[in-house]
């Protein structure tokens, strides 16, 4: 059991190395930092979604922009449109599971907001329904996904892919990245130096 543990803590600390090594990862998370202030500072908002785990991340992040990170400061407009079950259970049963952030992002989503699509396979069929809505409306799209190959490679304006095929490796690192977005833009907005 001992070796266990110490095994999975050396698998999700490697990961991170491997993120921590690859230049141009950490440019697109730089580069998502910059568009999401940005969108921030146009009055606009971020808009999360993902299932299972993934959705968690997606109530945490959020709670993160409108709450606090590091300090008090104002609220940050963000939704999580995975915590509604009204909204989740109507559209489920009226157009399907695949539209249930695609008819939310359809319903609440506007020119210059910021989209999260957070799946750890990157194929979430209704994550991947989401992005093809945000291009209709304009919103720019943000993925977090694992190593291997996806839709949403190819669909999404920003694609962080984690290296690895580990779930549980992928979704550590997932909040990992999440956190530090939270930090640059609280610091970006309401500054007070790290």
């Amino acid at each position: 059991m001992r070796e266990y543990i110490v095994n999975q803590i050396r698998d999700s600390y490697e990961t991170k190395m491997r993120l921590m090594e690859n230049a141009e990862i950490l440019e697109v998370i730089k580069k998502v930092a910059e568009v999401t202030i940005e969108a921030y500072r146009s009055g606009k908002k971020t808009l999360i979604a993902g299932n299972g785990g993934s959705a968690a991340d997606a109530q945490h992040m959020a709670g993160e922009f409108v709450s606090r990170f590091y300090f008090d400061r104002p609220g940050l407009p963000a939704l999580a449109l995975t915590t509604d079950t009204s909204i989740l259970t109507a559209i489920g049963n009226d157009y399907g599971y695949e539209r249930v952030f695609a008819r939310q992002i359809q319903a609440n989503g506007n020119e210059g907001d910021i989209f999260f699509g957070i799946s750890t396979s990157g194929n979430s069929p209704n994550v991947v329904a989401a992005i093809e809505e945000c291009k209709k409306k304009g919103i720019v799209t943000v993925g977090l996904v694992g190593a291997k190959a996806c839709k949403m490679d190819e669909l999404c304006d920003y694609i962080i892919k984690i290296p690895s095929t580990e779930t549980p490796r992928i979704q550590e690192s997932h909040l990992l990245i999440e956190h530090m977005i939270c930090a640059l833009v609280e610091e970006a907005i309401f500054g007070r130096g790290f």
